[in-house]
């Protein structure tokens, strides 16, 4: 697979609504929250088949019913086109579960 080139996190966050810049390195940001665990982890799952398929992994941490997200790639060094078609897959999966 070809991996894409960094664009940085301030030209992600111009087709991210929602989304905001980490600080202290090039990567967009997060937090979801659902209705319950059972809804967060069933997202969970969904994006992490979903991540499998693009080779791009996610940094996330989960507790009850809030989901944390950072997106970097990490061979890219951050930003990269592969984090803003990931956010958005995000950003779909989580309005279904709403």
């Amino acid at each position: 697979m070809n991996r894409p080139s960094r664009i940085g996190a301030k030209a992600a966050l111009a087709h991210l609504p929602g989304w905001a810049a980490a600080e202290g390195r090039d990567a967009i940001t997060k937090t979801y929250r659902f209705g319950d665990f059972g809804a967060a982890f069933g997202w969970m799952t969904r994006i992490a088949i979903a991540a499998e398929k693009l080779d791009h992994h996610p940094e996330w941490f989960n507790v009850y019913s809030r989901v944390e997200v950072l997106l970097a790639t990490h061979d890219a060094g951050g930003v990269t086109e592969l984090d803003v078609q990931l956010a958005r897959i995000m950003d779909e999966a989580a309005r279904d579960e709403a």
